[in-house]
Order: structure tokens, then C-alpha cells, then sequence
């Protein structure tokens, strides 16, 4: 059916692209967003569904240095989270913490915590270490994957391991395995690249082009999810990587991320230049039952696995955060600056 309710909505001063969830805040459904303006001063909301579930409530409003392309929230501290953003020719990634609100809103300053600042090429994302207090963090830029150790307390970060993928491959993004903290999904231009994070070593790879954003199933080991410009989303077993186990027929146009629920297994958020989010119900066949031929003959690949279509949007859509304190609560962000919370 087509999404019916419009949810809760907040509504951002510029355009913007990335929202992250607040794992770390275990009392309030929270989400971090950040704007892409690029002449007017950017800006950092951090935003909150309201104890009766009806609004969204500006918990903090901070001004940020250029455009925002990346955001990612600490799984450890509320207050901590990750940006990268462009200055000028060049990008920066910044781990950055919260100042303390005393019942004010907003905060003229961010309180930089470290700067991963050894990238010499454009720098495409930041990854938290999956779940849980941990000192580790994954940066990737176009041709590189870093492994840092950050200390929080002496605001600093420091580079362990470096490795590069090669010029032949510009890598646009990746994953962290919640389920095998050794190992990290890159994209890139023609495949996706499984490495272990103990080698720096590519260990395997899924030869597939145009893959936007990949995502791990939190309830099953070895599953990944891939976003494809044209050909939808695939979901692929990590031990089997010839075929997808299973296919989404994606969007009208490109498919431009995939969230899995952090909860429920089997359920999948999708967003793209259509201007739509798509919710999936694609249940991952057992085991026994990955081989290419029950592939083309089972009921996941068969059946409409298209739970709801929110398509009401007027702009196309980048963001898309599961709460994991609630997580039948789902937010998008479109590129005109519209947060909406939806329950499904």
C-alpha cells in the first residue's frame, strides 16, 4: 500500500543528506542530522521524539564548519559523534562531543575531540566500532582504509593500520560487521570488498557495479544488504558470494541506501532519487537452502516482499536511521531538509 501518514515532522533550515541514531541514549528515541549548505554556516541538530510521541523536540542546535557529507553517532556516549565535511578542495573528518546544554539549545561551538587528519584523498566516511564501549574507528577515502585508536579523555587519535585498495578501485563507502568486529564491507565503483581488519588484507569481494550503500543483517550472521543504482537491492551470504541469496526490485530510480532493523529480522528500509522510502519484508532463506537454484525458485525471490511505500516526499531521500531503542520508529531525511519519524 502507499504510505498514509505523514509521521512526525521537523523541518531543517538547508538542504542536507546525512541522520544518524543516537544508540547511546537509552531514555529518549534521538537523531543527529546534519545540513550541506554551501555558502550559509552549517549546522548540527540534535533532535528528539517528545514523551508523548507527537512532535519532534530540537534538543541542541550547533554550528558546524561546510558541508556535512558524513555523520555517524558514538555508540558509547551520546554526546560524541563523527562528521565528514568539505573545506574548500579538501575534506576533514572530526570527531566532535557535545558541550554541555545547562537547559540552553544551542551552543555557538562544537568541542573537537580529534581529527583524523592522515588522509591525503578525499575522505568518504567514518565507522564506529559496531556495538559497545570500544577506542577503534574505520575511515575510508577514496583509496585508502584507516584503523585508528581513539582516546576520548585525552582527545586524541592515533593511526594503528593503513592499507590501500589500489587506484583501479575508488572506494565511495563501507560497513562494520556487527557480528565479526574483524571485518569491514568497502564499496566501490565495480565490487564490494570484504577486509579483514587484522591484516588489512582484502579477503574476499562481490563483483557487482554501482553499489551505493551496504548494510549487515543485525539478526543473522553473514548477511549483507547492497543498494544498486539501477538493479535494486540484493541480499548476499558472505560465505557463498557467486549469486544473491535474494533480490528487492529497489526503486523507480536509483537506489540510494538500505537500512536493516536493528530488531527485527527481515525487515528493510530503502530510500532513492525516486523520493520515496520503501519498507521490505525479505526474510533470509535458511542455510540449507543457499544454492543457486533455490535461489531462482524461492519464495523471496517469488513473492511481493513490499510491506509500504511512503512516497509523499518532494525531494529525493539520502537519510535513513532505525531507532534502536524503538525500533518499529524509523527517520528519513530528504535532500530539502525534511526529517520525518514513521512507525511502521
Amino acid at each position: 500500500m502507499q504510505g498514509g501518514s505523514t509521521g512526525v515532522g521537523y523541518g531543517l533550515k538547508y538542504q542536507a543528506r546525512c541522520i544518524s541514531d543516537v544508540k547511546a541514549d537509552i531514555d529518549h528515541t534521538s537523531f543527529l542530522t546534519g545540513t550541506l549548505s554551501l555558502k550559509e554556516e552549517n549546522e548540527v541538530h540534535l533532535i528528539r521524539l517528545s514523551s508523548g510521541g507527537t512532535e519532534l523536540i530540537c534538543e541542541g542546535l550547533f554550528s558546524h564548519p561546510n558541508e556535512i557529507w558524513d555523520l555517524a553517532s558514538c555508540p558509547f556516549d551520546q554526546r560524541i559523534f563523527s562528521t565528514v565535511f568539505s573545506s574548500g578542495e579538501t575534506y576533514e573528518a572530526v570527531v566532535w562531543q557535545i558541550p554541555e546544554l545547562y537547559g540552553q539549545l544551542s551552543s555557538p561551538q562544537l568541542e573537537r575531540i580529534a581529527s583524523l587528519d592522515s588522509h591525503s584523498c578525499k575522505i568518504r566516511s567514518v565507522l564506529w566500532w559496531p556495538t559497545g564501549r570500544h577506542d577503534k574507528l574505520v575511515s575510508i577515502d577514496d583509496e585508502n582504509l584507516f584503523l585508528w585508536s581513539l582516546d576520548t579523555s585525552k582527545k586524541t587519535a592515533q593511526v594503528q593500520s593503513q592499507e590501500s585498495v589500489g587506484i583501479l578501485h575508488y572506494l565511495s563507502g563501507g560497513a562494520w560487521d556487527p557480528h565479526d568486529f574483524n571485518s569491514v564491507s568497502l564499496t566501490s565503483e565495480s565490487s564490494v570488498q570484504l577486509w579483514d581488519l587484522r591484516t588489512m588484507k582484502k579477503s574476499d569481494s562481490i563483483e557487482h557495479s554501482h553499489v551505493r550503500n551496504i548494510d549487515y543483517n543485525m539478526k543473522k550472521r553473514y548477511m549483507l544488504v547492497t543498494a544498486e543504482d539501477e538493479s535494486g537491492i540484493h541480499i548476499w551470504d558472505l560465505r557463498k558470494l557467486k549469486f544473491p541469496v535474494s533480490e528487492l526490485p529497489g526503486h523507480s530510480h536509483w537506489t540510494w541506501t538500505v537500512k536493516c532493523n536493528p530488531e527485527y529480522q527481515g525487515l528493510i528500509l530503502s530510500a532513492g532519487t525516486d523520493s520515496a522510502v520503501n519498507l521490505w519484508f525479505a526474510f533470509p532463506p535458511n542455510n540449507d537452502e543457499l544454492t543457486s537454484a533455490s535461489v531462482v525458485g524461492s519464495p523471496t525471490s517469488t513473492a511481493d516482499p513490499l510491506l509500504n511505500s511512503y512516497s509523499d516526499y518532494e525531494d529525493s531521500v539520502y537519510g535513513l536511521a532505525w531507532s534502536s531503542r524503538e525500533p518499529w520508529i524509523f527517520a528519513s531525511l530528504s535532500y530539502d531538509g525534511r526529517v520525518r519519524l514513521l512507525i511502521f
